[in-house]
């Protein structure tokens, strides 16, 4: 397949920089879409990402901006790493990640052939190339730790334990293939995928307010938008830095 090269300048600056007040349609579907984000925290220099369930809200009674909702065991490296340093990068993608055979085989065996490869899993690696997704969204913020036992608190970790709830009875392929991780920082069996970190009373609520995202399609094109309360061109002063909250 012929490379793609990319435009540095439309890559590395800022000269198509937009400005809006609501989040691009297409980052919402695939928010809307997305089972699980990549955090990315980083404190002297030395970067950590997180596979974390989220809940992303268009707007609320503390926000008039977007936001993305997480929580998080207190003690834990994320944790540290938001309170030295509220900048954070997130990825969120729902293109399926199976990753197709090639011609030379890896030492784990790999992926199946084509020759072993079931009608099913054939179509599931179709769908990279459908109409399910084309972009990922790269979404940077500033994390903010709500206070404790405050009525915003209990409106984000509600709408956070509604948003994270589903049928044990069938649970999606990703649970099967991170399910040490999921038990660890999100799913305990049997209560229907509310979390243990989502309703724990120990945990605490991250909220992620919105600078800019860029969007990234499959081609290697960019787009890059500012999030703004509408007739300004500056970030809601809601979107303020973490605190400690306690």
């Amino acid at each position: 397949m012929e490379q793609i090269p990319l435009n540095h300048e439309a890559s590395a600056g800022e000269t198509h920089m937009r400005v809006t007040s609501s989040m691009p349609q297409e980052v919402v579907q695939c928010l809307e879409n997305a089972r699980f984000l990549h955090l990315a925290t980083c404190t002297d220099n030395i970067p950590h990402v997180s596979l974390m369930n989220y809940t992303y809200l268009p707007s609320s009674p503390y926000s008039a901006l977007p936001v993305i909702v997480m929580t998080t065991n207190p003690a834990s490296k994320k944790m540290n790493n938001l309170v030295a340093n509220p900048n954070v990068s997130i990825l969120v993608h729902d293109w399926v990640s199976h990753r197709p055979s090639t011609a030379n085989r890896r030492m784990s065996g790999g992926s199946p052939g084509p020759e072993h490869r079931s009608s099913l899993a054939a179509l599931l690696i179709n769908l990279n190339t459908s109409a399910v997704s084309s972009i990922s969204a790269t979404i940077n913020g500033s994390a903010r730790l709500v206070e404790s036992g405050t009525p915003e608190e209990a409106f984000y970790r509600a709408k956070h334990l509604e948003n994270n709830t589903f049928d044990t009875e069938a649970p999606p392929p990703a649970a099967a293939s991170s399910s040490s991780l999921l038990r660890r920082e999100s799913v305990v069996e049997g209560d229907g995928g509310r979390g243990c970190f989502v309703a724990g009373e120990e945990v605490r609520v991250i909220v992620v307010g919105i600078r800019d995202v860029r969007i990234a399609d499959w081609k290697g094109a960019v787009r890059d938008w500012v999030i703004a309360p509408e007739g300004s061109g500056s970030a809601d002063a809601d979107h303020r830095p973490m605190t400690n909250g306690v």
